[in-house]
């Protein structure tokens, strides 16, 4: 916990940005019965009925002193997503010395996911691109993606993570 805090107190630094990653399985659904027409002094009623349509997975990232986000949708969580998503988020940084990368212990969440993907020489390459930071067990919360997360969904605050789908790093 500690780490994590000392790293979030740090001030910008292009050549050590912080970036925070999670995932987030999603569920497909839609309403398969209309609303209630609101009555003249009545408030409009929902019907709580939905139909399924499978589910994707969503893996975003957020680069918490700047609120530039990235995104991708995946149809299943593996070693594949983790690293494809992983190339897309090094690459705007091509000048960092080290990509502070704030996540949690997901199995999927490792540099060997690299090596299962990619070539030894891109994978060495591409795990050296972070410094890995876990948040401890039980404590997703200090990852500020959950809190970004959370601000939109309760608040609405900003655009969220889902309508911004390009990093663009200061």
């Amino acid at each position: 916990m500690e780490n994590l805090l000392r790293l979030y107190a740090l001030p910008y630094d292009a050549r050590y940005p912080v970036v925070c990653f999670d995932e987030r399985p999603c569920f497909l659904i839609d309403e398969s019965v209309e609303g209630l027409a609101p009555q003249p002094g009545q408030v409009a009623k929902e019907h709580y009925a939905y139909s399924k349509h499978g589910s994707c997975l969503v893996l975003a990232a957020v680069e918490p002193l700047t609120g530039q986000r990235l995104m991708g949708v995946y149809s299943q969580r593996t070693q594949k997503e983790y690293t494809t998503f992983m190339q897309e988020l090094a690459a705007p940084y091509p000048d960092a010395v080290k990509i502070q990368l704030v996540q949690d212990n997901l199995n999927t969440h490792k540099p060997n996911s690299f090596y299962s993907q990619l070539n030894a020489n891109e994978a060495f390459t591409l795990s050296h691109r972070f410094d890995w930071h876990y948040t401890p067990k039980s404590a997703s919360w200090l990852n500020m993606i959950e809190l970004d997360r959370a601000a939109v969904a309760v608040f609405g605050l900003g655009p969220s993570m889902f309508e911004s789908a390009y990093f663009q790093p200061a």
